[in-house]
Protein backbone atom coordinates (compact mmCIF):
# COMPACT_ATOMS: atom_id res chain seq x y z
CA UNK A 1 0.00 0.00 0.00
CA UNK A 2 1.38 3.38 -0.93
CA UNK A 3 1.77 6.05 1.72
CA UNK A 4 -1.21 7.88 0.24
CA UNK A 5 -3.51 4.89 0.51
CA UNK A 6 -2.15 4.09 3.98
CA UNK A 7 -2.90 7.64 5.16
CA UNK A 8 -6.41 7.62 3.70
CA UNK A 9 -7.15 4.17 5.06
CA UNK A 10 -5.85 5.15 8.50
CA UNK A 11 -8.24 8.10 8.64
CA UNK A 12 -11.09 5.96 7.33
CA UNK A 13 -10.62 3.39 10.09
CA UNK A 14 -10.27 5.84 13.00
CA UNK A 15 -14.05 6.04 13.42
CA UNK A 16 -14.17 2.29 14.08
CA UNK A 17 -11.35 2.20 16.64
CA UNK A 18 -13.58 1.73 19.67
CA UNK A 19 -15.47 -1.13 18.07
CA UNK A 20 -12.19 -2.91 17.33
CA UNK A 21 -10.47 -2.15 20.62
CA UNK A 22 -10.96 -5.68 21.94
CA UNK A 23 -9.29 -7.14 18.87
CA UNK A 24 -6.46 -4.60 19.10
CA UNK A 25 -5.76 -5.61 22.69
CA UNK A 26 -5.72 -9.27 21.62
CA UNK A 27 -3.20 -8.61 18.84
CA UNK A 28 -1.00 -6.47 21.11
CA UNK A 29 -1.08 -9.15 23.82
CA UNK A 30 0.13 -11.77 21.35
CA UNK A 31 2.88 -9.46 20.10
CA UNK A 32 4.04 -8.73 23.65
CA UNK A 33 4.14 -12.45 24.43
CA UNK A 34 6.20 -13.17 21.31
CA UNK A 35 8.55 -10.24 21.95
CA UNK A 36 9.22 -11.38 25.53
CA UNK A 37 9.64 -15.00 24.45
CA UNK A 38 12.19 -14.06 21.79
CA UNK A 39 14.02 -11.16 23.44
CA UNK A 40 13.41 -11.12 27.19
CA UNK A 41 11.12 -9.11 29.46
CA UNK A 42 13.28 -6.00 29.96
CA UNK A 43 12.13 -3.28 27.51
CA UNK A 44 15.46 -1.49 27.92
CA UNK A 45 17.24 -4.39 26.23
CA UNK A 46 14.36 -5.49 24.00
CA UNK A 47 13.57 -2.75 21.45
CA UNK A 48 10.71 -4.70 19.92
CA UNK A 49 9.02 -5.09 23.30
CA UNK A 50 9.59 -1.43 24.09
CA UNK A 51 7.89 -0.35 20.86
CA UNK A 52 4.89 -2.65 21.38
CA UNK A 53 4.44 -1.44 24.95
CA UNK A 54 4.41 2.13 23.63
CA UNK A 55 1.64 1.14 21.21
CA UNK A 56 -0.26 -0.55 24.03
CA UNK A 57 -0.08 2.62 26.13
CA UNK A 58 -1.23 4.73 23.18
CA UNK A 59 -4.22 2.39 22.79
CA UNK A 60 -5.00 2.66 26.53
CA UNK A 61 -4.51 -1.06 26.99
CA UNK A 62 -4.88 -1.95 30.70
CA UNK A 63 -1.57 -2.48 32.49
CA UNK A 64 -2.83 -5.82 33.81
CA UNK A 65 -3.27 -7.07 30.23
CA UNK A 66 0.31 -6.08 29.43
CA UNK A 67 1.60 -7.82 32.58
CA UNK A 68 -0.24 -11.07 31.80
CA UNK A 69 0.99 -11.06 28.19
CA UNK A 70 4.58 -10.64 29.44
CA UNK A 71 4.12 -13.47 31.94
CA UNK A 72 2.96 -15.75 29.13
CA UNK A 73 6.14 -14.86 27.27
CA UNK A 74 8.35 -15.78 30.21
CA UNK A 75 6.40 -18.95 30.92
CA UNK A 76 5.12 -17.73 34.29
CA UNK A 77 1.61 -18.22 32.91
CA UNK A 78 1.25 -21.37 30.79
CA UNK A 79 -0.27 -20.72 27.40
CA UNK A 80 -0.66 -21.98 23.88
CA UNK A 81 2.05 -21.51 21.26
CA UNK A 82 1.61 -18.30 19.27
CA UNK A 83 2.95 -18.12 15.72
CA UNK A 84 3.61 -15.19 13.40
CA UNK A 85 2.62 -16.05 9.83
CA UNK A 86 2.31 -14.32 6.47
CA UNK A 87 -0.27 -15.09 3.78
CA UNK A 88 -0.12 -13.77 0.23
CA UNK A 89 -2.94 -13.39 -2.27
CA UNK A 90 -4.61 -11.46 -5.05
CA UNK A 91 -7.52 -9.05 -4.80
CA UNK A 92 -9.83 -7.10 -7.13
CA UNK A 93 -8.08 -5.38 -10.01
CA UNK A 94 -5.19 -7.85 -9.84
CA UNK A 95 -3.64 -6.21 -6.78
CA UNK A 96 -1.35 -8.16 -4.46
CA UNK A 97 -1.94 -8.37 -0.72
CA UNK A 98 0.26 -9.53 2.14
CA UNK A 99 -1.59 -10.46 5.33
CA UNK A 100 0.29 -10.61 8.64
CA UNK A 101 -1.22 -12.70 11.43
CA UNK A 102 -0.44 -13.75 14.98
CA UNK A 103 -2.31 -16.92 15.85
CA UNK A 104 -2.61 -19.80 18.27
CA UNK A 105 -4.51 -21.89 15.71
CA UNK A 106 -2.97 -21.97 12.24
CA UNK A 107 -5.71 -24.11 10.70
CA UNK A 108 -8.46 -21.76 11.85
CA UNK A 109 -6.60 -18.70 10.64
CA UNK A 110 -5.74 -19.94 7.15
CA UNK A 111 -9.34 -21.09 6.69
CA UNK A 112 -10.69 -17.66 7.64
CA UNK A 113 -8.17 -15.80 5.47
CA UNK A 114 -8.80 -18.05 2.44
CA UNK A 115 -12.57 -17.72 2.85
CA UNK A 116 -12.36 -13.92 3.02
CA UNK A 117 -10.22 -13.75 -0.11
CA UNK A 118 -12.73 -15.92 -1.96
CA UNK A 119 -15.81 -14.02 -0.79
CA UNK A 120 -14.24 -10.71 -1.84
CA UNK A 121 -13.30 -11.75 -5.36
CA UNK A 122 -9.69 -12.70 -4.72
CA UNK A 123 -7.68 -15.84 -4.12
CA UNK A 124 -4.97 -16.97 -1.74
CA UNK A 125 -1.58 -17.60 -3.36
CA UNK A 126 1.36 -19.78 -2.41
CA UNK A 127 4.19 -18.65 -0.17
CA UNK A 128 6.60 -16.35 -2.03
CA UNK A 129 4.21 -15.59 -4.87
CA UNK A 130 4.11 -11.88 -4.03
CA UNK A 131 6.67 -11.15 -1.33
CA UNK A 132 9.41 -10.39 -3.87
CA UNK A 133 7.36 -7.38 -4.99
CA UNK A 134 7.63 -5.82 -1.52
CA UNK A 135 10.41 -4.56 0.77
CA UNK A 136 10.28 -4.83 4.54
CA UNK A 137 10.62 -1.30 5.93
CA UNK A 138 9.87 0.77 8.97
CA UNK A 139 7.04 3.12 7.99
CA UNK A 140 5.75 6.19 9.83
CA UNK A 141 2.72 8.20 8.66
CA UNK A 142 2.54 11.61 10.37
CA UNK A 143 -0.10 14.32 10.04
CA UNK A 144 1.50 17.51 8.70
CA UNK A 145 -0.30 19.51 11.38
CA UNK A 146 1.95 17.91 14.01
CA UNK A 147 5.35 19.12 12.83
CA UNK A 148 7.01 21.28 10.19
CA UNK A 149 8.82 19.65 7.31
CA UNK A 150 12.16 21.18 8.28
CA UNK A 151 11.91 20.00 11.89
CA UNK A 152 10.85 16.49 10.83
CA UNK A 153 13.74 16.27 8.37
CA UNK A 154 16.18 17.32 11.06
CA UNK A 155 14.96 14.61 13.43
CA UNK A 156 14.49 11.65 11.13
CA UNK A 157 17.52 12.05 8.87
CA UNK A 158 19.75 11.97 11.94
CA UNK A 159 18.07 8.78 13.15
CA UNK A 160 18.12 6.37 10.24
CA UNK A 161 15.43 7.58 7.84
CA UNK A 162 16.03 6.49 4.24
CA UNK A 163 13.24 8.46 2.60
CA UNK A 164 10.79 11.20 3.55
CA UNK A 165 7.80 11.81 1.32
CA UNK A 166 5.88 15.03 1.73
CA UNK A 167 2.22 14.97 0.73
CA UNK A 168 -0.59 17.49 1.04
CA UNK A 169 -1.84 16.21 4.41
CA UNK A 170 0.88 13.96 5.77
CA UNK A 171 4.52 12.90 5.79
CA UNK A 172 5.63 9.34 5.09
CA UNK A 173 8.97 8.33 6.61
CA UNK A 174 10.67 5.07 5.61
CA UNK A 175 13.67 3.41 7.23
CA UNK A 176 15.49 0.09 7.38
CA UNK A 177 14.04 -2.48 9.78
CA UNK A 178 17.18 -2.23 11.93
CA UNK A 179 16.60 1.51 12.43
CA UNK A 180 12.88 1.33 13.22
CA UNK A 181 13.22 1.38 17.01
CA UNK A 182 15.81 4.17 16.88
CA UNK A 183 13.54 6.34 14.75
CA UNK A 184 10.47 5.55 16.84
CA UNK A 185 12.37 6.55 19.96
CA UNK A 186 13.55 9.80 18.39
CA UNK A 187 9.99 10.80 17.48
CA UNK A 188 8.72 9.85 20.93
CA UNK A 189 11.46 11.95 22.55
CA UNK A 190 10.17 15.12 20.84
CA UNK A 191 6.52 14.24 21.52
CA UNK A 192 5.51 13.33 17.97
CA UNK A 193 3.01 10.46 17.80
CA UNK A 194 2.78 8.92 14.34
CA UNK A 195 -0.73 8.31 13.00
CA UNK A 196 0.57 4.96 11.77
CA UNK A 197 3.84 3.34 12.83
CA UNK A 198 4.85 -0.19 11.90
CA UNK A 199 7.19 -2.59 10.19
CA UNK A 200 5.48 -2.60 6.83
CA UNK A 201 5.71 -4.39 3.52
CA UNK A 202 6.25 -1.49 1.13
CA UNK A 203 5.57 -2.29 -2.55
CA UNK A 204 8.30 -1.75 -5.12
CA UNK A 205 5.60 -0.61 -7.56
CA UNK A 206 1.92 0.17 -7.15
CA UNK A 207 -1.14 -0.40 -9.30
CA UNK A 208 -3.19 2.77 -9.81
CA UNK A 209 -6.87 2.07 -9.16
CA UNK A 210 -8.83 4.54 -11.25
CA UNK A 211 -12.18 2.68 -11.20
CA UNK A 212 -14.37 3.65 -8.26
CA UNK A 213 -16.14 0.28 -7.99
CA UNK A 214 -12.84 -1.60 -7.97
CA UNK A 215 -11.59 0.75 -5.24
CA UNK A 216 -14.67 -0.04 -3.17
CA UNK A 217 -14.11 -3.77 -3.57
CA UNK A 218 -10.48 -3.44 -2.51
CA UNK A 219 -11.30 -1.38 0.58
CA UNK A 220 -14.11 -3.76 1.50
CA UNK A 221 -11.74 -6.72 1.19
CA UNK A 222 -9.01 -5.07 3.28
CA UNK A 223 -11.53 -4.13 5.98
CA UNK A 224 -12.92 -7.67 6.16
CA UNK A 225 -9.44 -9.12 6.41
CA UNK A 226 -8.52 -6.64 9.15
CA UNK A 227 -11.68 -7.60 11.04
CA UNK A 228 -10.48 -11.20 11.38
CA UNK A 229 -9.41 -11.97 14.94
CA UNK A 230 -5.85 -13.05 14.14
CA UNK A 231 -4.99 -10.53 11.42
CA UNK A 232 -2.45 -7.98 12.52
CA UNK A 233 -1.92 -6.06 9.29
CA UNK A 234 -2.76 -6.02 5.59
CA UNK A 235 -0.42 -4.53 2.99
CA UNK A 236 -1.09 -4.08 -0.72
CA UNK A 237 0.53 -2.80 -3.90
CA UNK A 238 -2.37 -0.52 -4.84
CA UNK A 239 -2.80 3.24 -4.91
CA UNK A 240 -6.27 4.77 -4.88
CA UNK A 241 -6.42 8.43 -6.02
CA UNK A 242 -7.27 10.96 -3.34
CA UNK A 243 -10.48 12.09 -5.04
CA UNK A 244 -11.87 8.54 -5.05
CA UNK A 245 -10.88 7.97 -1.42
CA UNK A 246 -12.57 11.22 -0.41
CA UNK A 247 -15.74 10.33 -2.28
CA UNK A 248 -15.95 6.91 -0.67
CA UNK A 249 -15.07 8.32 2.74
CA UNK A 250 -17.86 10.89 2.58
CA UNK A 251 -20.55 8.25 2.05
Amino acid sequence: MSGHSKWATTKRHKAAVDAKRGKLFSILSKEITIAVRDGGKDPEFNPRLRTIIQKAKAANMPADNVKKAMQKGTGEIPGVVIEELIYEGYGPGGIGLIVEVTTDNKNRTVSEVRSTFGKCGGNLAGSGALAFNFQRKGQFIIDRAKITEDKLMEIVLENGAEDVRTEEEYFEVLCAVADYDILAGALEKVGIEADSSELAYVPNNTIAIEDEETARKILRMVERLEDLEDVKNVFGNYDIPEEIMKKIGEE
